[in-house]
């Protein structure tokens, strides 16, 4: 153990950490543990952030008291989890969550602590103490613990100097460390970007190295991960950071291998996270299924072109590609069904859109898929497709009454004269006048 001595206590006088900053359910679950004799610190990223004046979303609690302690004192809760016990008290929607303090991983034949061959954690619920958890924690600017006691701050890792200097350092050898738990790469990536701090060039350096392990985290977890990484509001910067670290790969193969033949896979994507970013920021609601389909839209679009050279029409060769993209994707995320569902709705919906003939446009804007299909359209129009009339053409046609869209429909006639293409090349054709 990094034991330091003595223990930094920063007293009351001497920090920003008000009982104000704290949610009123937080204090409840506090205040009732320390009056049941138990330990009781805010801990976390709660601490983290209102030391960095943010209003915490989230507030973690640590204590001394077992999970089945805790279900008997708190009615209104529940233990969850395997690998990690927790205990989440519910008020209403709101959950605090309870974790018992726990220590150092160490050999051990208890079936409390089980890892596989290569250092991978695969269980973790060995108990101890306040400073034992403090150093089993993942960085040293999350491990800051908050003592309803006497309202202090304890700092065992140094996390109040990496606050100061916004330096993302890891407790532990980093080595060791990622091989216990190769998603705090991930983590490190999204906590830098979210609160734009450095990443310790150590850290920086076991990240590159160890990237490959991704590939032995179960893909449910790994969905998890990336909803974390890219609905948080700070999408655009986790990407960078993820193509920086050389990551990118072991989320979206398919994205990965597109982003290097032009500029067109990244500017989309960007935008797309971008946009989704900005939706966060205004509280609009986000789907997974939209962003999803657009950082596997330019592998799709690529694989669907080529299919078209050997015979298939436009739709057919996006759904083929599209069901291709699903299939190959599935191994290093694992994305619902549910989504993946919607994801080709979307890619095919492309086709349509370019071809709004006859009464088929009345139909098309009527289909409850329309909205995402349309903005995805404008998605690829501000990336650089030459589809800036059609976007025109459909915006107009939304905002018309309903004899004006008939009258639309008759004016295309057999065919919309407004399918433009890309070439594999990436260049502007010729717009199709078919009419």
């Amino acid at each position: 153990m990094n034991n330091q001595s003595p223990v930094p206590i920063v007293p009351r006088a001497d920090h920003s950490v008000s009982r104000q900053s704290i949610s009123e359910n937080a204090l409840k679950v506090l205040y009732r543990l320390k009056k049941a004799n138990y330990d009781a610190y805010l801990v976390g990223g709660g601490v983290r952030d209102i030391l960095l004046g943010k209003q915490p979303k989230d507030f973690d609690i640590a204590t001394n008291a077992s999970p089945e302690q805790l279900r008997d004192l708190f009615r209104n809760s529940r233990i969850i989890g395997r690998r990690f016990r927790l205990v989440h008290v519910r008020f209403g929607r709101d959950i605090i969550e309870v974790a018992t303090f726990r220590s150092g991983h160490t050999d051990t034949d208890d079936d409390t602590l089980a890892r596989v061959a290569d250092g991978l954690i695969v269980r973790d619920n060995v108990y101890g103490t306040l400073e034992e958890d403090a150093w089993r924690r993942d960085f040293t600017i999350n491990a800051l613990y908050y003592n309803i006691d006497d309202f202090s701050l304890v700092d065992y890792t140094g996390g109040l100097p990496d606050l100061e200097t916004r330096t993302l350092r890891m407790i532990g050898d980093p080595v060791v460390r990622l091989q216990e738990d190769p998603v705090r790469m991930l983590r490190a990536v999204r906590l830098a970007a979210k609160l734009d701090f450095n990443i310790e060039p150590q850290l920086e350096e076991q990240i590159l190295a160890q990237g490959e392990r991704l590939e032995l985290v179960p893909s449910a977890r790994l969905y998890d991960e990336v909803i974390k990484l890219f609905f948080s509001g700070h999408g655009q910067h986790t990407l960078i950071l993820l193509e920086q670290y050389r990551l990118l790969q072991y989320l979206f193969t398919l994205t990965s291998s597109c982003l290097s033949k032009d500029d067109y896979p990244e500017k989309f994507i960007q935008i797309a996270v971008r946009n989704t970013d900005r939706r966060i920021a205004d509280d609009l609601p986000v789907t997974p299924a939209f962003l999803f389909a657009a950082m596997l839209w330019p592998a799709v679009q690529e694989q669907s072109r080529a299919l078209e050279k050997v015979g298939h029409s436009p739709l057919q060769a996006l759904n083929i590609a599209g069901g291709e993209a699903l299939q190959v994707h599935h191994t290093p995320v694992a994305i619902p069904k549910r989504f993946r569902l919607v994801m080709k709705e979307i890619w095919g919906f492309q086709n349509r859109l370019e071809q709004p003939k006859g009464k088929r446009a009345l139909k098309l804007v009527e289909h409850p898929r329309f909205r995402a299909a349309y903005d995805f359209l404008l998605l690829r129009n501000e990336a650089g497709e030459p589809l800036d009339e059609l976007c025109k053409w459909w915006t107009e046609f939304q905002q018309a009454s309903r004899e004006v869209q008939h009258e639309m429909c008759r004016t295309l006639g057999g065919g919309s004269g407004r399918k433009r293409r890309r070439s594999r090349s990436g260049k502007k054709s010729s717009p199709n006048k078919s009419e």
